[in-house]
């Protein structure tokens, strides 16, 4: 019979977790709740003025072009960050669980870039970018003859800005998967070895089913790390241009709250923001939920 744990004095246990909804309120829930006020006022200069305009901020975010713009950017760039990560950290963790000659040396040279701050990562790529002195340029001037302007074409722009976030973040993808792979259950691969199973048969039939739970979770990861983690390198390497073309939603909320001072603007977009990473979170639990099988 299973018996469920439990406090002999219920005052003991809202003790014990008292401090922690105490930091939750005040760091989280408060500032969660002033933002979802501010986003129904226009605010002046510093806050010193605010005036409620109802859902103004939130007509205004959907019905100007320049906007709409933005949230396709947006999705643009998370979408191809995301997979690209998933897809990329998976492939190398599967290469990284091979045991060859120096190993360790190979799985400490993919997870390292993700040890980096984001704006080293980020001043990294810049120099490397550089249409006049990165190296970048020099072997394609060496091979092709040809020096692009990275962070001056829009496509080249929100193209650097995706592969910089994929190699920021595509160590910690290695990380988890490859501990996933070591805690396959060896006698299933080996079943199906002796059954005749060709290595993409074995991957695509066993290994990926098995790896489910952890690529769940990873999806929500990446999801969450596209949308708020990715402002420095847009910051570092082309501030939202060339021509608004990389211009992100996490962007556009710092540069309308702290440079344009449009607080109750940027309140709309965060919380905006916040419903869409839910949304999605939401839908990727109820969706790729059915396709994760626990167990071997």
């Amino acid at each position: 019979m299973q018996t469920r744990s439990s406090f002999p004095n219920p005052g003991t246990a809202w003790l014990l977790i008292v401090p922690t909804l105490f930091v939750l309120a005040v760091f989280l829930y408060y500032p969660a709740l002033q933002t979802l006020k501010l986003s129904f006022y226009r605010v002046g200069f510093l806050g010193l003025t605010s005036e409620f305009t109802g859902m103004k901020n939130y007509v205004d975010l959907f019905t100007d072009p320049y906007y709409r713009r933005i949230f396709l950017n947006t999705a643009i760039f998370a979408g191809s960050t995301v997979v690209l990560s998933m897809v990329c950290g998976l492939g190398l963790a599967l290469l990284a669980n091979q045991k060859v000659t120096g190993w360790r040396v190979y799985r400490l040279l993919l997870i390292w870039p993700y040890a980096l701050p984001p704006a080293v990562g980020g001043v990294i790529i810049l120099f490397m970018v550089n249409s006049q002195a990165g190296i970048l340029n020099y072997f394609l001037d060496s091979l092709l003859g040809i020096r692009p302007d990275w962070l001056i074409n829009p496509n080249l722009a929100m193209a650097v800005t995706i592969v910089a976030s994929v190699w920021k973040n595509i160590g910690y993808n290695v990380v988890f998967y490859l501990a996933a792979l070591q805690n396959l259950p060896g006698e299933v691969l080996e079943a199906a070895l002796i059954d005749g199973a060709g290595p993409w048969k074995r991957f695509w039939k066993i290994t990926l089913p098995l790896l489910s739970p952890m690529t769940l979770f990873l999806l929500v990861v990446n999801t969450i790390y596209a949308f708020f983690d990715t402002f420095a390198f847009i910051d570092l390497l082309t501030k939202g241009g060339p021509a608004e073309a990389t211009t992100i939603l996490i962007y556009s909320i710092y540069r309308d709250g702290f440079q344009y001072f449009k607080t109750g603007f940027a309140a709309a977009q965060s919380v905006v923001l916040f419903v869409v990473v839910v949304g999605l979170t939401v839908l990727q639990f109820r969706f790729s939920g059915k396709m994760v099988h626990y167990g071997g």
